[in-house]
């Protein structure tokens, strides 16, 4: 696990930004980031996106990809960190998008999120199967979307 101060103090020294897409966590990444004292310098802002329209219409989600595949999904994910990127003019994007439960999303098992990271080398996608409640999915989410980052960052 790395923690927001790690992720903010290796964003520092690279002279690098961050932004977010959120629709699951709904803006905790970005909150959690901003805890972090001088993180304004590196954290250029988030969207939240929860609604699926607001993935295409802020974000820039390819309209043909949600309506053929849903909301959940990993190439969405991937979408939403670029779009994050591009619309805050950041390094880095981290898009996050899954299903928190408790009931299945478009046929979707709760616990189920994708976790996209766009950056200067390109793209990383990751899938994960959490357990527990909503809470717990969405902590976990949060935890591994600053996994991702960091690891790029190191």
């Amino acid at each position: 696990m790395i923690p927001a101060r790690a992720v903010v103090a290796a964003l520092r020294r690279s002279g690098q930004t961050v932004a977010t897409a959120e629709s699951l966590t709904a803006g905790l990444v970005t909150a959690e980031l901003t805890e972090v004292p001088g993180s304004s310098a590196v954290v250029r802002g988030g969207l939240v996106v929860y609604a699926t329209d607001l993935k295409a219409a802020l974000a820039g989600v390819d309209p043909a990809l949600l309506a053929a595949h849903g909301a959940v999904h990993p190439e969405v994910a991937a979408q939403l960190a670029e779009g994050a990127r591009q619309r805050c003019g950041a390094d880095w994007g981290l898009g996050l998008t899954g299903v928190a439960g408790p009931d299945p999303q478009d046929g979707v098992a709760p616990g189920t999120v994708h976790i996209g990271l766009a950056g200067p080398g390109g793209r990383d996608v990751r899938t994960h199967r959490f357990d527990g409640g909503r809470d717990a999915v969405r902590r976990a989410s949060v935890t591994a979307a600053l996994d991702l980052l960091g690891e790029h960052l190191t």
